[in-house]
């Protein structure tokens, strides 16, 4: 249950601040280049969903892994 939490809070901050953020990150604007021109029209929404993934899914193994070794301590 705590993993689906940090996962939803994770993505939804991330989504928000690459929306918010006028400059483009990685990798939403690597995927986007990946793309071309296929998704242009769309690229100031998709760009930041797959940063809200992408960072997302690094924090929520991180968590996984600390917590898993947290329980092994005990």
């Amino acid at each position: 249950m705590k993993g689906k939490l940090i996962l939803i809070a994770f993505f939804s901050i991330f989504t928000s601040a690459s929306l918010l953020i006028p400059m483009p990150m990685f990798p939403g604007s690597f995927f986007m280049a990946l793309l071309g021109d296929a998704a242009s029209d769309y690229a100031r929404f998709i760009a930041p969903l797959f940063n809200g993934v992408f960072y997302a899914m690094i924090l929520w193994l991180v968590f996984v892994v600390i917590s898993g070794r947290l329980g092994e301590q005990k």
